[in-house]
């Protein structure tokens, strides 16, 4: 049983990081909701890698600092590259991703996702 709780502790990622699955809320309508998934890996050397929105992550680097973990990478949907940043805020992930190419900036957050 004490195996059993350690590995499911081990599987939970810590709440102070940007690490894991996440499910992005990129609604732009009350009541039409519309998510998209995210999963970021951080690694010692303040490189990321992962995917979001189900690209893979070309560059990504993270920082803590200012008492905040951020993160900021890029993405591409084979015409152009999306630049995405997200900070970590009480547990919750807030971001924006900017696609120059399609001539956007999008705000978002985003929740852990479900095991």
């Amino acid at each position: 049983m004490l195996t059993l709780l350690v590995a499911l502790a081990a599987a939970q990622p810590s709440p102070e990081t940007l690490d894991g699955k996440w499910v992005v809320d990129l609604s732009t309508e009350p009541g039409k909701p519309y998510t998209q998934p995210m999963e970021l890996k951080l690694a010692p050397d303040g490189s990321v890698t992962g995917s979001f929105y189900n690209s893979p992550i070309q560059a990504g680097r993270w920082k803590k600092d200012r008492g905040r973990l951020c993160a900021s990478f890029r993405t591409s949907d084979g015409q152009g590259p999306y630049h995405s940043a997200v900070c970590l805020i009480d547990g919750e992930a807030e971001g924006q991703t900017w696609a120059e190419h399609r001539n956007f900036l999008f705000n978002w957050e985003a929740e852990r996702a479900r095991p």
